[in-house]
């Protein structure tokens, strides 16, 4: 049904304007409320019982919770409260997001309204709305909602005792997780120029890193503890997806301070198989072994885009038309450990390596030969059979697996005691 005609009813049923509840509805729909919630929400706001609003919601527990429920009464622990700042009917609004837990479980939550909560805190919120958020519930808690604070704390488990506050490590941090605290050290920073939803924004990135491993970090409104490099502590931080990876953001509301212990940043990585490490969806940094069985086309001699730096087709960019492209090397390989298979892309300096030649040789070996294809011909002799060991970061997404190597070394583990122990471990 559309936007349109669902307003027509809610209007009809309500007895109001009609343009009104539209645009309501519409600003629900475009903050991702799934339609019936956001009509439920709406009849509650203007009084209705219809649709299940005015009934009283039924007390669970928090590891009861699906995202079948309309409407609850909980009581929680607040772990984490983190203000952020999101576009919302034209204007900048303030909420609060979070995790609340029990003795069962723990879910995210919205605040729409402040309700003064802080971490540790022990709350009961009546007739909190229920969506779904990436296929898990979520508490929305609105102006519909009473809350209340609760003087006996809840006992919970140490899974939840121990993160009250968001004190978290990088390695522990997911893709959604909000008012996060971290001791991290800056290992790269630099400042850019975006255009941001008000026009041109400047912005600090780089990475992260601390005992556990590293992740890339977006600091949207530049602090200088961060620019100026060393370690820091950051609270109120979240995580979103960026490129298939987790990526750590510190906006305006977070508390950046300098840190006077150092970190010791780890200097070990994940090591998975190659299925295993596709079925993660997305992770920093991981190091794989496999054989690579082959090298893609668009690998060897290719050409950028001088504006994007995009790979260009017959001097052709898709974003700026005709351009005279800048010549430059790499390899897209695929890797395969019998677990599975993904693309290892290789930048400029990993693929003079294995080409054991620079740009300059490539270019004469593609005059000599009027033929671009040989630098790749070159290079899948040299790789294609072999079994390396790769360090980056991988992204998935619907175009399939990539793994932007930052090394990639031939393996000198020896194949035959390696197969020894997988048959031992199968056999086990």
């Amino acid at each position: 049904m559309e936007l349109d005609n669902h307003a027509e009813d809610l209007a009809s049923d309500l007895g109001i304007d009609k343009e009104e509840v539209k645009s309501d509805l519409q600003n629900l729909v475009e903050y991702s409320v799934p339609i019936d919630e956001a009509k439920q929400s709406l009849r509650r706001k203007y009084g209705d019982g219809g649709g299940g609003g005015g009934a009283t919601p039924s007390s669970k527990e928090i590891g009861e919770i699906t995202t079948d429920d309309g409407n609850v009464t909980v009581t929680g622990v607040v772990l984490t409260a983190g203000e952020r700042s999101i576009r919302y009917q034209g204007d900048d609004h303030v909420i609060v997001e979070g995790r609340l837990a029990d003795e069962t479980g723990a879910i995210d939550y919205t605040a729409w309204e402040d309700f003064g909560l802080s971490a540790g805190d022990t709350i009961t919120a009546g007739n909190a709305g229920v969506r779904e958020w990436d296929g898990e519930p979520e508490l929305n808690l609105g102006e519909s909602t009473s809350l209340s604070f609760v003087e006996e704390s809840l006992e919970l488990p140490a899974e939840y005792a121990d993160v009250i506050g968001g004190d978290a490590q990088l390695a522990d941090l997911r893709t959604g997780d909000r008012a996060a605290t971290v001791e991290v050290d800056v290992l790269e920073c630099e400042r850019r120029t975006i255009d941001g939803r008000d026009g041109e924004t400047e912005i600090l990135s780089g990475v992260f890193g601390d005992e556990s491993g590293r992740l890339p970090f977006t600091n949207w409104d530049p602090a200088p503890e961060i620019e100026d490099g060393g370690p820091v502590r950051i609270e109120n931080a979240y995580v979103r997806e960026f490129r298939g990876v987790p990526e750590v953001n510190v906006s305006e509301f977070s508390t950046v301070s300098a840190l006077e212990r150092e970190i010791e940043v780890g200097a070990d990585t994940t090591t998975m198989g190659v299925g295993e490490a596709v079925h993660t969806g997305g992770i920093y940094d991981v190091e794989l072994v496999g054989n690579v069985i082959a090298v893609r086309d668009g690998s060897g001699l290719i050409q950028r885009c001088p504006e994007c730096y995009r790979v260009i087709q017959k001097g052709q960019c898709r974003t700026h038309g005709d351009v005279d492209g800048i010549d430059d090397l790499r390899v897209k390989a695929i890797l395969d450990d019998g677990t599975g298979a993904l693309t290892v892309v290789l930048d400029d300096e990993l693929t003079e390596d294995v080409y054991d030649g620079t740009l300059e040789d490539a270019l004469e070996q593609a005059r000599e030969a009027m033929d671009q294809e040989v630098v790749a011909d070159t290079i899948r002799e040299r790789i294609v059979g072999r079994e390396y060991r790769v360090r980056g970061h991988l992204s998935v997404d619907e175009y399939g697996a990539n793994l932007d190597a930052e090394t990639f070394a031939e393996s000198d583990e020896d194949p035959e005691t390696r197969a020894t122990a997988f048959l031992e471990e199968v056999n086990a």
